[in-house]
């Protein structure tokens, strides 16, 4: 048994993110404590009830029998929630965007939690330099951002600050590893790594879509058959190597003159370029490639591509069909 078996979990936050990510580590096989800090009384609500009952259903759904002891679900209220958190070894923070709340409950937390806790907040705008100033020990504190539906997304980004303890993030990579996550490490920037990529993609598709370019249900499809399923096997940095730095930026400095500076290259593009580390054919790039590995390399991932796309296609041809467009455009105007 790994030392990650043994961690005791508490989620503080029973709406949707919190039920979300209780979800998740009762689908691994692990017990956890979800916290509606909302109530301050000994009695369970209504809404704590409400709350065990979708998290338990939506299990039910999703989750196929494991054979042993079922994992266990408590979910209690803010009077009982701190003897929960003097046992946790881990615990998230999942309460509203709103920093006075944010401030209130991690508060509360540090002073209830065992010293030897990680705080994980799951914030998707505060940056964790800022959170960790709200508690006594900002050693301890992570952000740990679970893109929606927590309990089906594989990822978790972890945004560590400099004062953030290195056990600390390893205590919670294990863990999340451990129940079938994928943990990846930032450092403390706004929007981390998914959603500050995802922006500039959303923004680009409804410029295009603005300028006329191509029609909504369009760009979409390219996006289903070709840039999404592409970039779930290459990472954007890997996909720079496998076609070349050259490709990149030569279409970086056309597309720039053409469409404005939003596309000019970054300064470790051209470094790369004058280095003549342009990927897979100078055997460097943003990773290093040995020459002997490299068809097995590239063999291994077409295969990947061709498993990827023969499950794919199916979808596509029974997907829904796209909605209409709004009859009329957006006024900018």
């Amino acid at each position: 048994m790994t030392e990650s078996e043994h961690l005791r979990v508490v989620i503080v936050g029973a709406g949707r993110m919190g039920q979300g990510i209780a979800l998740a580590f009762l689908a691994a096989g692990r017990d956890v404590t979800l916290a509606d800090v909302k109530e301050t009384d000994e009695d369970r609500t209504g809404y704590q009830r409400a709350a065990e009952r979708t998290v338990l259903d939506r299990l039910a759904e999703r989750r196929a029998p494991v054979p042993g002891r079922a994992p266990r679900l408590t979910v209690c209220g803010r009077a009982t929630a701190a003897a929960h958190l003097a046992r946790a070894d881990v615990v998230f923070e999942a309460v509203p965007e709103v920093l006075e709340i944010k401030r209130s409950v991690l508060s509360w937390v540090d002073a209830a939690a065992a010293d030897r806790a990680v705080i994980a907040s799951t914030t998707s705008t505060f940056l964790v330099t800022d959170l960790a100033e709200l508690v006594g020990d900002g050693s301890r504190v992570v952000n740990a951002h679970w893109l929606n539906p927590a309990e089906l997304m594989p990822l978790v980004e972890i945004s560590r600050s400099e004062r953030t303890d290195p056990g600390q993030v390893s205590r919670l990579t294990g863990l999340l590893t451990e129940i079938g996550k994928v943990p990846v490490v930032c450092g403390p920037t706004a929007g981390y790594i998914v959603p500050r990529l995802q922006v500039l993609v959303m923004n680009e598709a409804a410029r295009m879509v603005e300028e006329g370019v191509a029609s909504a249900a369009d760009i979409d499809r390219a996006v289903r058959a070709g840039f999404g399923p592409r970039f779930s096997v290459l990472g954007p940095l890997e996909f720079i190597d496998w076609g070349g730095g050259d490709t990149l930026y030569y279409a970086s400095r056309y597309l720039a003159a053409e469409l404005g500076d939003r596309f000019r290259a970054p300064a470790v593009v051209e470094e790369n370029m004058a280095d003549r580390r342009r990927g897979l054919q100078d055997g460097a790039g943003f990773y290093r490639y040995a020459p002997e590995d490299v068809p097995a390399y590239r063999a291994g991932r077409e295969r990947e591509f061709e498993e990827l796309l023969r499950l794919r296609e199916s979808a596509l041809r029974a997907g829904a069909p796209f909605p209409e467009r709004p009859a009329a455009p957006p006024d900018h105007g």
